[in-house]
């Protein structure tokens, strides 16, 4: 039964939760970005849009306060319009049409934005406004005639130019009424004399200066007599009274009048603070300019000529929204699990290759070039060594089982005939017994060294060996064999290559070769060994005469158990086991072993060694 993977470990899983995690954080901070930035833009835009609203309104309340009605507003509306881009429209109190910036089908926003009133309004921000809640361009019977405004205005710039002789700045601003007045900038700093002598007045019973331009003109005197009666109702019924007529101020400015501020007389002044007394005043205001000024309007503002909101966070605008992130998480899953999918096919073929009977040598189908696909080349490799080694493991155990008994078939069969009395064991059997016997302890040292090579147990002894010894050595060791084979065993040596070596594993790999070199070439012919430094390395040769390797069978020289000839045996072709141990040996010593041949030239093998600095006592 095949292991099963839990759930929250599958690979498809994981690419589905982490893909649905990415999307919810994506979704989550898009929305946060956009919610934040759409908040910014908004907050930014309504703050641009009542300052324009307010412009509007303070225009429009204008007009009505220097209109005695709203006729002619349509053009003031279609510029206002124009200018900020809002559709303006201006209804009566029951909502009948005085003037539309937009056709006139075109429906009205549902609410009004502010009411038009110059009587009562809150939005002009001079302080006559804020006391009394009435527009100081409303001016009414206030407003003085062509002759006064020059008379007065021959004043003001009269006492202008006595400021600008003593080096004072001085400028001449006026009242929506008309009436100039001489606003000075270091005035509290000009003394007493110059004030007097440049048109103020001394009042004896205030002990202060007053401006010339501050005493009513006719016109100015008229209104306030009409003021005054309008507003003596009111202050009898409140006890408040006192005979006298109402004077007009100013503010600080000089130039919006305070209504508000009005003496009732000149020995109550302190009772002007009484707000009782302001009110009955501002009411009395409101009736003397009633006729003067326009009726009360609603104004209602929209976008351009469109009635709509801009923006409304209303459940079908949420419902958008969720749907929207619903829709880019749905598509996220979606695609995350088509590309999970084709990710883990390749995955699970192979892995259905991996659990199959190592003798079948399945293969897993490579159907794309990324990284599963290279990762199911590799496994097919790995599957094709394996199997590679596996016929190697069989034919090395079928030559191994085939070396073993050719030696004990003769050691037996003489044995057994020697028992029956058959032949005498005379020295001749003994010592082919013997020889028998030395085949098979070759053997088993063969392979013996071949498993510690494998092991990785292999043990070498390193010194300082001169090559040109080393070459010495193996030749006198094979002198008899090559003289009895009619081959000539040369040298050559350089005196400066020198290896840090073990000396008997490296006989043993030179003797290997030399055993096949001279086995492998007839009579009369040469095996040469050679020495010479090449860099940091010695390059130690065996080269022959004989009729070389086939092409074919040059790059299986190594392996185990190989022969060129199949039909050669132990005594003629050896056991297949002794260049496999050159090439395990001069690997121990950190070295390469390589064959070049040409067929009918011989065959060289040359072992590269890293090179040995000479002994210091050796010259």
């Amino acid at each position: 039964m095949k292991p099963r993977i839990p759930w929250r470990k599958r690979l498809l899983v994981r690419l589905l939760f982490t893909s649905v995690l990415i999307a919810v954080c994506s979704v989550a901070a898009t929305a946060w970005l956009a919610v934040t930035t759409t908040t910014s833009a908004l907050e930014e835009e309504q703050g641009q849009d009542l300052a324009a609203d307010n412009k509007i309104l303070a225009q429009l309340s204008g007009y009505a306060a220097d209109h005695p009605d709203w006729t002619g507003v349509q053009h003031t509306v279609r510029a206002l319009a124009a200018k900020t881009g809002r559709r303006i429209a201006l209804t009566t109190p029951d909502r009948t049409l005085i003037a539309d910036s937009a056709p006139h089908d075109t429906p009205l926003p549902p609410r009004p934005a502010a009411a038009v009133d110059p009587l009562h309004t809150d939005t002009y921000t001079e302080s006559g406004a804020q006391l009394s809640g009435i527009d100081p361009r409303a001016v009414g019977p206030f407003l003085l005639t062509a002759q006064e405004r020059a008379k007065l205005e021959a004043v003001a710039q009269k006492e202008q130019s006595c400021f600008d002789r003593f080096g004072i700045h001085a400028t001449v601003q006026h009242t929506p009424s008309g009436r100039p007045h001489v606003i000075v900038d270091d005035a509290r700093d000009a003394p007493l004399e110059l004030k007097v002598g440049c048109g103020n007045v001394y009042d004896e019973s205030t002990a202060d200066t007053r401006d010339a331009l501050d005493y009513p003109m006719p016109t100015e005197t008229k209104a306030l007599d009409a003021l005054t009666d309008l507003a003596r109702p009111c202050l009898r019924a409140r006890d408040l009274d006192l005979g006298g007529k109402l004077s007009l101020t100013y503010d600080t400015t000089g130039r919006t009048p305070v209504s508000g501020a009005f003496l009732v007389t000149k020995k109550g002044i302190e009772r002007t603070t009484d707000q009782t007394a302001k009110n009955c005043v501002t009411g009395a205001r409101r009736t003397q300019l009633e006729p003067y000024v326009a009726p009360a309007a609603e104004l209602f503002l929209g976008i351009g000529d469109q009635t709509a909101p801009r923006f409304d966070m209303s459940r079908a605008n949420k419902t958008k929204i969720v749907g929207a992130a619903g829709l880019v998480l749905a598509v996220t899953v979606a695609v995350t699990a088509v590309v999970a999918t084709r990710l883990v096919r390749p995955l699970r073929a192979l892995t259905v290759a991996a659990r199959q009977p190592p003798e079948l040598h399945v293969r897993a189908p490579v159907r794309t070039r990324d990284e599963t696909g290279l990762l199911a080349e590799a496994f097919n490799d790995l599957t094709e060594r394996r199997e590679r080694l596996e016929e190697q493991r069989k034919a090395m155990v079928s030559d191994i089982a085939h070396e073993l008994r050719s030696p004990l078939t003769n050691i037996r069969g003489w044995l057994e005939v020697t028992r029956d009395g058959v032949v005498d064991p005379d020295p001749a059997l003994l010592s082919s017994l013997h020889e028998e016997a030395l085949v098979l302890q070759r053997i088993i040292d063969d392979l013996q060294d071949l498993a510690a090579a494998d092991a990785g147990t292999l043990r070498v002894h390193r010194e300082q060996v001169r090559a040109a010894d080393l070459l010495d050595q193996v030749a006198a060791a094979h002198r008899v064999a090559a003289d009895a084979a009619g081959v000539a065993l040369l040298t050559d040596a350089q005196d400066t290559a020198w290896l840090d070596a073990d000396p008997v594993r490296m006989r043993q790999a030179l003797g290997n070769l030399v055993s096949n070199a001279i086995r492998h070439t007839p009579a009369d012919g040469t095996v040469t060994l050679t020495a010479r430094r090449d860099g940091d390395d010695v390059l130690l040769t065996v080269a022959d005469t004989g009729k070389g390797i086939a092409p074919d069978d040059l790059p299986h020289v190594f392996e185990r158990f190989w022969r060129a000839e199949k039909s050669r045996s132990r005594r003629t072709g050896g056991s297949g086991l002794g260049l496999p141990i050159v090439r395990h040996l001069v690997a121990a010593h950190d070295g390469t072993a390589e064959a070049r041949s040409e067929p009918g030239k011989g065959a060289e093998f040359t072992l590269r060694l890293p090179a040995a600095e000479a002994p210091a006592d050796v010259s």
